[in-house]
């Protein structure tokens, strides 16, 4: 793999320009197609094998117009006077013809008849409606109610399945690592090309994502989830790619020469930290979700995008930006040590006609350049640097910073025993969001379990319709149910639905338990609940559930994998400890954060939340790859200068001391991504960024650089032991390999000088 990517980075480097415009071109196509046959994201909750997902069936064969989409129109008359009923009924002629001839229900008054509630059933399925269609047609519909003073907010399925991306997050991110890559990389034109490399595969990638809503369900958070991914593994993987870069400039290589060497060696480890975070998406697949795959197929897109932009960009832009990306004290170091004559040298190859003697004058310049730098700007005895003192510390002292850092990680896990989980409803979002403005009114006026009522569907031909009053009857003598409406029956008079106030909303834990009840004590059989409240109570238990199948799958696969890339059964096992660690931290700091009302409000929050159910999966899945990045760049440096020197200890520091400035700036990089999107106004947006930034900063801080070099100092060769069966059946792979000869470098095409 190293002498493929090689050669790869060289062909790049060698023909930047050529590469650029392949890009451009694929970028132009991939954004032609998506206009053109691109879908729309959105959201599906079909659960199939749940009893929530037996009651919609149930209507959707034989009660058509309760099985679609729905919908609330809440109309509120601030001074505290009655909502005229002309108005409403006016209102109500004009819901009637929207599309998908949704049934509407006569206005519910609150007891001030200060509010009125208007409910919408649609015959067509939420996914039907694309983009903001569906809220765009209900707003214009309530425009004259609007302009009658009164105020109109709208809440239910089909505004709730919409959510317009604001951008603010990824500037916010952007220009954070912006200014962190300029301190790690010294140079405008460096820190800028990381940016630059992201933001071309986060546009493939997103073009991609759009092509896929066009064949298939993709909810309509995944593509900012995996905007959030995607910009931080693809600057991180270019920032590592730059740095192997300039390394290779200050020892003297050529351009071409240097792109070469920092695509086989630092691409390689690219190459594995990617197809890490991509297979482990695979296990969103099992978390047996059709919306909740698509977060991994999104993300799968950018991340793959991004890859190729780091691998291919990447040296085609470090050989047109040349020696500007060294540091400005480095190029005067050079200016004043004979490089205006190796300058010359080049000038005067370029005039040339003959054009053999050019391309040798113009290698013997830049050679003659890069020897500058390396005898202006490198010491002889380089002074340790802050990492390797750091790494020698702890390795003198490795049993106390072993149990300080676990102690720190697990008082960090701690208040995940304590996490509950729930899909994210109207009353999680921003105050300033119109389905949250309409939950609070709902609230107010009618009671917090108003807003998500329990749709009780009876199959009359189990069920007999005189068994309904004594039904209705036990269900209002639970102590959880505020209220029971008539029961509705189909045109057939086969089936019938009756709705159930709850006493709590949607999101206190009280109203799964009154769910349960009703199933396991109060219905008969041939009587199901669902609506919103029952599949996501039901999505809730499946992805808890779901959980403990995901986690041995991602964990074996790392496993797999450190073990066939390091040939060291150990190092896989304390990795994959250490990974379970972080991502335990992780979710600890997020349910501090958002089920106390101190850290809700942080976060724009009016209260505290559960934690959102699509959330711990996904991050799990996301996090194992990410973390995976930081240990394949560490160990493979690690086991590198142990196979030279067969010293333990000692590589652990000098392992360390390599990486320990790449690892922390392409940390605080992602940190200050996802950070960047816990500003948004999506609750599981805003929970992913608040979880990763905690859980990369306790990765690259606590375990990267306490925990692990203090465990690899107390293993000592144990770290690389591997049993002699297993040494036969693995196979000798490469990651990174230190400064070999750089591969071959392609010829350039042949230039006649003018």
């Amino acid at each position: 793999m190293p002498s493929l990517l090689g050669r790869l980075g060289a062909a790049s480097a060698a023909r930047p320009w050529r590469t650029l415009l392949a890009w451009l071109l694929l970028l132009v196509a991939a954004f032609t197609l998506a206009l053109t046959v691109g879908g729309t994201p959105r959201d599906e909750f079909k659960v199939p094998g749940t009893r929530s997902q037996a009651g919609a069936d149930l209507l959707a064969e034989r009660f058509p117009e309760m099985s679609g989409a729905t919908a609330r129109v809440v109309v509120h008359d601030r001074s505290g006077a009655a909502v005229p009923a002309a108005v409403l009924d006016d209102l109500r002629a004009r819901l009637a013809t929207l599309r998908g001839t949704p049934a509407v229900a006569p206005p519910v008054l609150s007891g001030a008849g200060d509010t009125a509630l208007i409910g919408l059933s649609y015959r067509i399925p939420v996914t039907d409606f694309k983009g903001s269609e569906g809220v765009d047609a209900l707003r214009e519909a309530a425009k004259p109610v609007e302009q009658t003073g009164l105020q109109v907010e709208f809440g239910g399925q089909l505004p709730e399945n919409f959510s317009a991306p604001s951008g603010s997050a990824e500037v916010i991110g952007i220009v954070a690592a912006l200014v962190i890559l300029v301190v790690a990389l010294g140079t405008f034109v460096s820190a800028g090309l990381p940016l630059v490399i992201a933001l071309a595969g986060l546009g493939l990638g997103s073009a991609i994502i759009t092509l896929l809503a066009a064949v298939t369900s993709i909810s309509a958070t995944a593509p900012t989830v995996a905007s959030m991914v995607g910009l931080g593994v693809g600057i991180d993987y270019a920032l590592l790619l730059v740095s192997r870069h300039v390394e290779g400039l200050r020892r003297g290589l050529t351009k071409e020469q240097a792109a070469a060497e920092a695509t086989a060696t630092a691409g390689s480890s690219v190459v594995v930290a990617g197809l890490t975070v991509l297979v482990s998406l695979f296990g969103l697949k099992l978390a047996g979700l059709a919306t909740y795959a698509s977060f991994g197929y999104a993300t799968f897109a950018v991340v793959g995008a991004v890859m190729l932009a780091s691998l291919t960009l990447v040296p085609a832009l470090c050989s047109l930006a040349g020696h500007r990306l060294l540091r400005r004290a480095e190029r005067q170091a050079l200016a004043g040590s004979g490089a205006a004559d190796a300058t010359a040298a080049v000038r005067a190859a370029d005039a040339t006609v003959d054009v053999d003697a050019s391309a040798a004058a113009e290698a013997e310049a830049e050679a003659a350049t890069s020897a500058a730098v390396v005898a202006a700007a490198v010491p002889a005895s380089p002074a340790p640097t802050r990492t390797e003192r750091w790494a020698r510390l702890i390795g003198r002292r490795p049993v106390a910073a072993a149990l300080v850092s676990l102690t720190v990680l697990l008082a960090l896990a701690a208040p995940m025993l304590g996490m509950r989980t729930w899909p994210q409803d109207a009353g999680s979002q921003s105050a300033s969001n119109t389905t949250r403005k309409a939950y609070d009114l709902i609230s107010t006026a009618y009671g917090p379990g108003a807003n998500g009522p329990l749709l009780v569907a009876v199959d009359l031909r189990r069920v007999p319709a005189a068994d309904l009053p004594a039904l209705t009857t036990m269900m209002l003598a639970d102590p959880g149910v505020a209220a029971v409406a008539p029961a509705q029956f189909n045109q057939s008079s086969d089936a019938a639905v009756i709705s159930v106030q709850p006493k709590t909303g949607p999101q206190d834990e009280r109203t799964p338990q009154l769910l349960e009840r009703m199933r396991s004590q109060v219905l008969p059989a041939g009587a199901g609940v669902t609506g919103v409240v029952a599949v996501f109570s039901d999505i809730s238990d499946r992805l808890a559930a779901r959980l403990w199948v995901v986690v041995p799958f991602v964990v074996g696969l790392s496993l797999i994998l450190l073990t066939l890339l390091f040939r060291a059964p150990v190092i896989a096992l304390k990795a994959a400890v250490m990974n379970l660690l972080s991502v335990a931290a992780a979710y600890g700091v997020m349910t501090a954060v958002f089920q106390s009302d101190a850290g809700a409000e942080l976060l724009g929050l009016p209260h505290s939340v559960p934690v959102s159910s699509w959330v711990p999966i996904l991050m799990f899945t996301v996090l194992f790859g990410l973390s995976m990045d930081y240990e394949v760049f560490l160990l493979s440096r690690v086991r590198e200068d142990w196979l030279v020197t067969g010293d333990a200890r000692g590589s652990v520091v000098r392992g360390l001391s390599a990486t320990g400035r790449v690892i922390s700036s392409a940390a605080a990089i992602m940190v200050a991504v996802f950070i960047g999107f816990a500003i948004d106004p999506d609750i599981t947006v805003k929970m992913m960024g608040v979880g990763m930034a905690a859980a990369v900063l306790v990765d690259a801080t606590i375990v990267r650089l306490v925990l692990v070099p203090a465990t690899m100092t107390l293993l000592g060769r144990a770290n690389w032991w591997l049993p002699g069966w297993l040494d036969r059946l693995l196979p000798e792979l490469k990651v990174e390999h230190g400064h070999e000869p750089a591969p071959e470098v392609p010829a350039v095409p042949e230039r006649v000088a003018v």
